[in-house]
């Protein structure tokens, strides 16, 4: 069996990566498990708000960027409704090969162990991980960043989880899907779907422009319980294109898309730490995480360092209870809590309240919804763009916000 670590992460994908290079970067002893190679490229895309990345200086990171973003709430059928909102912020779409040698290079020198997670237990000394192969490793503390489905970490039973589910294709098509140098972030327009469809959840499409005739389109569901399958999704898709007398001519890529969006928080008093999509990391309203990765990495690390450092007889238990207050204080837990109420509410609307909903919302200030949709803003801020989002809605969104909308 190998020495005791100081920290041991389970996973390989944006999460493990993260929170063991801020850790190795401050001088803790950190070693990896993950059931493949970390080098692996990742299969899903990740998009962000350029300006959440600039404000932490890693532009570079991104391997497309576009100013031209717009969303439609149109049904479609005359013009006003088939005129853009305009978004007047970049967005931007990570190169994943770029971000994952990004944490690696900064993870130079650390071991990683290529082994699947059986069982972990908790020992007097540390946290024992015992792997598929037999091999043992020991920890003062285990971190499970290995995504949402982890069988390790504990949490509440609140019901029925919401996913976000998507189908989406990078190829080549008969007409441009969008316009040249686009980025719809939603395009709730349904005319291409029969009465019968439009009675059952809506979806949207989310699609840009990758240049030289290549462009990204995915037909997005926001969160459902359960989530809408994938063939609906391809059938959507199929039938969007169609209604314009448009078709895919190569499929270069596709991307298979299933998470969810109210994972309840996890027990923050099991001796065992998460981080990422395990941690409930997941914005309820936006669905993105890599952002909030690359702002809360650094401070959970440099908790857990400190601990490390100063209290060398602090023991698994204990290291843990620290990580996840540093990791989820009440104020942050209270926003997820807001978050998860107004995704609940949202999951009820049809898709005329949806389409409502969303034009009221980008009605508000770039730095109101923007805040929002990041989770950058302190909750007396965010309980006040709130309160201004349900001031400036229709009475019908109101009332479905207060009471519930059920889908007729």
């Amino acid at each position: 069996m190998a020495d005791c670590s100081d920290v041991l992460v389970i996973g390989g994908g944006p999460a493990a990566l993260c929170i063991a290079s801020e850790l190795h970067q401050r001088g803790v002893n950190v070693e990896g498990i993950a059931p493949h190679s970390v080098d692996d490229p990742w299969p899903n895309t990740y998009g962000i708000w350029a300006k959440e990345l600039e404000l932490l200086g890693l532009q570079d990171l991104l391997e497309h960027r576009w100013s031209n973003t717009v969303s439609f709430y149109g049904a479609g059928g005359s013009e006003l409704e088939d005129q853009p909102t305009s978004h007047g912020m970049d967005y931007g779409l990570f190169d994943r090969q770029k971000l994952q040698q990004h944490w690696l290079m900064r993870c130079a020198g650390m071991s990683w162990h290529q082994d699947s997670v059986e069982r972990i237990e908790r020992e007097a000394d540390g946290t024992r991980v015992h792997g598929a192969s037999g091999e043992q490793r020991l920890a003062r503390l285990v971190i499970d960043a290995s995504g949402h489905r982890s069988p390790h970490i504990r949490r509440p039973d609140q019901g029925p989880v919401a996913g976000q589910a998507a189908y989406g294709v990078v190829g080549r098509f008969s007409n441009a899907p969008v316009e040249p140098g686009q980025f719809v972030l939603m395009d709730f327009r349904c005319d291409h779907l029969s009465p019968e469809q439009r009675q059952q959840p809506p979806t949207f499409l989310y699609a840009m422009d990758f240049g030289d005739g290549v462009y990204f389109l995915e037909e997005t569901s926001l969160a459902l319980a359960p989530a809408v399958p994938e063939a609906e999704l391809k059938q959507r898709l199929e039938q969007r294109l169609a209604k314009a007398g448009n078709a895919i001519t190569e499929v270069i890529e596709e991307e298979h898309c299933l998470f969810p969006m109210n994972l309840p928080l996890p027990d923050f008093h099991q001796p065992l730490l998460a981080f990422g999509g395990a941690a409930s990391m997941v914005h309820p309203a936006s669905g993105y995480m890599v952002g909030a990765l690359l702002r809360r990495g650094p401070g959970l690390a440099e908790a857990l360092a400190a601990a490390l450092n100063e209290q060398p007889a602090m023991g698994s238990a204990a290291l843990a209870r620290l990580g996840w207050q540093a990791l989820w204080p009440w104020e942050l837990v209270l926003r997820h809590r807001l978050f998860q109420f107004g995704l609940g509410r949202l999951m009820g609307f049809d898709e005329r309240l949806l389409r409502r909903h969303f034009t009221s919302f980008f009605q508000l200030s770039q730095d109101d919804w923007s805040g929002f949709l990041t989770n950058t803003m302190p909750l007396p801020q965010l309980m006040g763009v709130m309160l201004r989002l349900f001031a400036i809605s229709p009475w019908d969104v109101r009332r479905g916000l207060v009471l519930g909308a059920p889908r007729s």
